[in-house]
């Protein structure tokens, strides 16, 4: 099992003054102690888990271009990008152009976008949900004919291009892992059979459920199960001193049994290195053999 350090709050001591130098040490850290997925939300405004609206966010794209700079191994994504935030060509474009830049490490995780404060607040589309389901599987389309050699045309109910061109492709052949994030039964894990070579859950009750949905859908795409990498959101909490290291190994012992191949989330003490070392050194290890 491997593990993926999400970062979702920029409200750190040292003020947006001193972002730069902490989101360096923590994404060398984290990458040097084993994590092997590094993420960001994709959220203009703060979200109210995390803390007010108004609370520092940094944008998603532009923060993991620089984060690549510091990191040599982890692979870049987030969790997840709001389809109706960016059009689909330039999606594609920031994607790629992330990939070659980080010699290879990039995964798009994508859905159907949920926080319509900031939508509205920034100008941003917001149209309803099932058009934002339309929209998601016409822009994996889209993805996918652009990262192939097929520079034609593209002709969606919402997307219209005349020439699918994309020089350079990205590094990593035949395209960056797509990663669909949500749990809805009908719609969203349906794409992850037809599209995706991950999808991304909410540690809740009904996970085995979930998975089992999956499957069934994968069975109905004539898609092999086994080579969808199952994520799930758990948070990596050790405790102020390390003090529930045993209580995170045994969770993710327990979701791995489930079926689960990699655990992504946020680790509340951010930027406190010493516990993303302690991470590194008492939990990755372990985790790795199960």
């Amino acid at each position: 099992m491997e593990l993926g350090l999400q970062i979702p709050n920029f409200t750190w001591p040292k003020g947006p003054a001193g972002l730069r130098h902490d989101l360096a040490a923590v994404a060398r850290t984290a990458d040097q102690a084993g994590f092997g997925y590094l993420a960001l939300m994709d959220h203009f405004f703060q979200v109210p888990v995390f803390g007010p609206t108004e609370a520092e966010m940094l944008e998603a794209y532009t923060t993991l271009g620089y984060l690549a700079a510091h990191t040599e191994r982890a692979t870049l994504l987030t969790v997840v990008t709001g389809v109706h935030h960016r059009p689909a060509g330039l999606l594609a474009k920031t994607l790629t152009t992330l990939d070659v830049l980080s010699g290879g490490r990039v995964m798009l995780g994508i859905g159907a976008g949920w926080n319509e404060e900031e939508s509205r607040g920034l100008g941003f589309p917001f149209p309803p949900l099932s058009e934002r389901y339309e929209l998601l599987e016409e822009t994996l389309r889209y993805l996918l004919q652009m990262w192939s050699e097929d520079d034609g045309p593209f002709d969606g109910t919402h997307i219209q291009a005349r020439r699918l061109l994309n020089s350079p492709q990205p590094l990593t052949r035949p395209h960056p892992p797509i990663m669909i994030g949500g749990g809805g039964e009908k719609r969203t894990l349906r794409l992850v059979a037809r599209y995706a070579q991950a999808c991304n859950l909410f540690n809740s009750p009904d996970l085995e459920h979930k998975l089992d949905v999956l499957r069934r859908h994968c069975e109905a795409e004539g898609r092999d199960y086994n080579e969808i990498t199952k994520t799930v959101y758990h948070i990596m909490d050790i405790g102020e001193n390390g003090e529930r290291t045993g209580e995170l190994i045994d969770e993710l012992r327990r979701l791995h049994d489930l079926g689960f191949d990699v655990a992504i989330g946020n680790m509340p003490q951010l930027p406190r290195l010493d516990l993303l070392e302690r991470i590194g050194t008492d939990v990755i290890p372990v985790i790795r053999q199960f």
